[in-house]
């Protein structure tokens, strides 16, 4: 995507950089630039997406990231409040059947149960308001949201059990706590909260013609529409601060934007590693490696496929899943046996093959150590023969085609996210604490906000769109404080989408 045109700006205007077109930042710069506020928002690499992306294979491209599109009513709410409706800008396909498991040639199970899910729901209504959609919570504000009344709910969202433990209750198979994967923490770690995700999964899985990467190019389209300037293949070295306050930000060629508020989305461990200068380092404490979230690597390949009858979404479960994840967590290496993840994108609900080859993202979990520990090549190449052969075993047949397919390794997803070794999720969902300790939209240095799925309220792409409206706000609620009183008052906007800043 080219540059936008470069509107003239008014000197009168409050100026705003936001830093990264993934999902989060295209929404602040979407929110602000309704709102009247003079933004630009720069992107290093050539497109918006950030890792909501897509990878050119041959002569097409294939989602390269997020695969699944839920909480519809996040982006309902936001077009809104933009003054268009989503059914104009998304066409949105809703898939029956949520996911395809699969543990042999003759285990399969399609998602679908009743108790479970009735238990997510209650999870889920307990948090929507209090939790998610709160610029950022800790338990004291938890508790006091949610009241007298909603105490009883609050303790039945299980946070001090794990995610493994508690679905062993529902299931006599708990490999089916892929929830947890969903945010890229293990379910031996992971809070029994998650179980939340398979309430948002009843209440609709779509797909979205023109794939995952639709959404972004539509969201940079609003944002352009309603004024703010976009400039793609621009790198920013440093986030200016004079005085203890964010100023602006300082680019690769030395080009500096000056602004009144910056948001910053990408991986707040890019902040805290001194990747946008030292006098950024304040703004968030850095993330340990051994704290970081799960990686992969993926295939992304047009390859022909026989056997098994895929849907748009199939797990292939690995055979000893507390081993799998011990190899990750602790061993940190690849596991010996997978659990494989297979978007097959050209399909839907009956398992229908495109004529010829089609195109496949294929996923297996890895540890987050891309930056100090690449992947030897011979390494990788077991790995794929390990995930190929698992997928074989439950009756897939895949021809892949190496000049048609490409490969992303932990030190890839670094070298794409700087800062994050390869995690594509954050900080990792282990313990009833760590949904608490993600940052909130507003940082340690005033001026400063936060979007991105490495900040509160968490990964996805529903939760990355909210922490961009969060940030817009809290970026309005600071503008109309420090703005001169010699100059008009900044108009009161409610906060977006009903959230509440405390």
């Amino acid at each position: 995507m080219p540059a936008s045109r470069q509107p003239a700006t008014n000197p009168l205007r409050e100026r705003v950089v936001v830093v990264g077109a993934g999902v989060g930042g295209l929404v602040a710069a979407c929110e602000l630039a309704h709102r009247g506020v003079d933004v630009t928002l720069v992107e290093r690499a050539a497109e918006p997406g950030g890792k909501m992306r897509r990878v050119p294979v041959g002569d097409t491209w294939i989602d390269g990231g997020p695969t699944v599109f839920t909480m519809r009513w996040v982006f309902d709410r936001l077009f809104d409040d933009l003054g268009v409706a989503l059914d104009e800008h998304l066409r949105l396909q809703p898939l029956r059947v949520l996911a395809r498991h699969a543990w042999s040639a003759d285990e399969r199970f399609d998602l679908g149960f009743r108790a479970f899910v009735e238990r997510g729901r209650a999870i889920f209504r307990t948090l929507d308001e209090p939790f998610m959609r709160s610029s950022r919570p800790n338990p004291v504000s938890l508790a006091w949201r949610v009241g007298l009344r909603g105490l009883p709910g609050l303790l039945g969202i299980s946070p001090f059990t794990t995610l493994w433990r508690e679905l062993g209750r529902y299931f006599p198979d708990p490999r089916l706590g892929r929830y947890a994967t969903y945010c890229g923490a293990s379910p031996f770690h992971a809070p029994a909260t998650l179980m939340l995700v398979a309430h948002v999964e009843q209440e609709g899985v779509w797909a979205v013609d023109g794939g995952m990467h639709r959404i972004a190019q539509v969201l940079a389209a609003l944002a352009e529409r309603a004024g703010a300037r976009l400039r793609f293949g621009c790198e920013v070295r440093e986030i200016v601060v004079e005085a203890g306050r964010a100023r602006g930000v300082r680019l690769a060629d030395g080009e500096t934007l000056p602004a009144d508020a910056v948001v910053f989305n990408g991986d707040v461990a890019a902040l805290g590693a001194g990747l946008l200068g030292d006098a950024a380092r304040a703004a968030a404490a850095p993330v340990p490696a051994p704290k970081r979230s799960l990686s992969a690597v993926t295939w992304n390949a047009v390859a022909r496929t026989a056997g098994f009858p895929l849907v748009r979404h199939t797990v292939f479960f690995s055979d000893d899943y507390p081993a799998e994840f011990a190899e990750i967590t602790r061993a940190r290496r690849l596991p010996t046996t997978p659990t494989v993840y297979v978007c097959a994108q050209d399909r839907d609900d009956d398992a229908t093959a495109p004529p010829g080859a089609e195109r496949l993202l294929v996923l297996v979990n890895a540890p987050a150590d891309g930056d100090h520990h690449p992947i030897p090549a011979e390494e990788l190449a077991a790995c794929e023969a390990r995930t190929f052969r698992h997928l074989a075993a439950c009756g897939l047949q895949v021809s892949l085609d190496s000049s048609a397919t490409q490969v992303t390794t932990p030190s890839g997803f670094h070298r794409l996210f700087p800062g994050t070794g390869g995690a594509l999720y954050g900080q990792a969902s282990h313990g009833w604490q760590a949904s608490f300790t993600r940052p909130g939209a507003a940082s340690r240095i005033p001026g400063l906000m936060l979007a991105g799925g490495s900040v509160h309220p968490g990964p996805g792409v529903p939760m990355a769109a909210l922490s961009g409206r969060l940030a817009a706000s809290r970026v309005l609620d600071d503008l109309r404080r420090t703005r001169p009183r010699s100059t008009a008052p900044w108009p009161k906007a409610a906060t977006p989408g009903g959230m509440s800043t405390p």
